[in-house]
């Protein structure tokens, strides 16, 4: 763990195998080199949640990127998430464009050059993949997030993470089978796939957290005037199903109506939500708040 500009970088497990590994098997200039393109792909994450105001309260490096451990947990402009997302990914763009330039006016040595090519290419493209915690799975997550509610949006996409993680788990067998020895590609499987069953059982806590942030959220809109979502429900339906109605870009008004489809009630979002929040049962009729 280092602290550095007021900033903790925590190195991961894995990555600390593999740097080791490589300098004990003679690659250490492969492996430094490997340290500091990851380096610069998460200070890419970095100036941009810095720019946006994020208290980032941890950056913990991976073998293939990096996770930004923040204190917004989906109470950000999606747009925000997205180019924080896209930050990291990007700044291989430039290195690739810097090491062509160097190759090409025989600036050091062209093997080194290729290798840096290649692993530039290597963490962007994988990173790119749509699972989380790689940035393609926060990519996914924000768009899903204008079409879906909140809630099923971070459900669908911990499965579609926990699929894929399971197919690159099976691309590596296959591949052991056939002769080959991708223990690399195991390794960030498993990883993959754990990470995302863990957070699977972190989605009520997570949830929680968007409940918790959405009435400063929802601020922020209404104060620039918005059109309202509205969400019809009937009297008998719960708080807590109503509440995974909510969309993240979406402020809802909800409309209570009867069994002929009489409109008995309507309630601004922020009613269920305090309601909800301040103690009421997750069963709890959303009816018990205006009778």
């Amino acid at each position: 763990m280092i602290k550095w500009a007021g900033t903790t970088y925590r190195f991961h497990p894995l990555f600390t195998l593999i740097m080791i590994g490589s300098a004990l098997t003679g690659y250490f200039l492969e492996a430094a080199t490997l340290f500091g393109i990851v380096l610069v792909h998460e200070l890419g994450h970095l100036v941009a949640a810095s720019g946006f105001g994020w208290r980032v309260k941890e950056v913990q490096l991976l073998p293939f990127g990096g996770v930004l451990v923040v204190d917004e947990l989906g109470t950000v402009p999606t747009w925000e998430e997205l180019v924080v997302s896209l930050a990291g990914p990007l700044q291989h763009v430039w290195m690739i464009l810097l090491a062509l330039l160097m190759k090409g006016l025989g600036v050091g040595v062209g093997s080194w050059w290729d290798y840096f090519i290649d692993a530039n290419l290597m963490i962007g493209l994988f990173n790119l993949i749509p699972v989380m915690p790689l940035d393609g799975g926060k990519v996914l997550q924000s768009l899903l997030g204008y079409f879906l509610s909140y809630h099923n949006t971070i459900l669908y996409t911990v499965w579609i993470s926990m699929i894929l993680s399971t197919a690159i788990i099976a691309m590596a067998i296959m591949q052991f089978i056939s002769g080959q020895l991708p223990l690399n590609i195991l390794v960030i499987g498993i990883f993959l796939l754990v990470s995302n069953w863990y957070a699977y059982r972190q989605l009520p806590y997570h949830f929680f957290r968007f409940l918790i942030g959405r009435g400063a959220r929802m601020s922020q809109v209404i104060s620039r005037g918005t059109l309202a979502q509205p969400i019809v429900i009937t009297r008998q339906r719960t708080m807590a199903e109503t509440l995974k109605l909510f969309m993240r870009e979406k402020y809802h008004l909800i409309y209570i109506v009867n069994d002929v489809g009489r409109i008995q009630a309507v309630l601004p979002e922020q009613q269920i939500v305090s309601g909800y929040l301040d103690g009421k049962k997750p069963g709890s009729a959303v009816s018990d708040l205006f009778m």
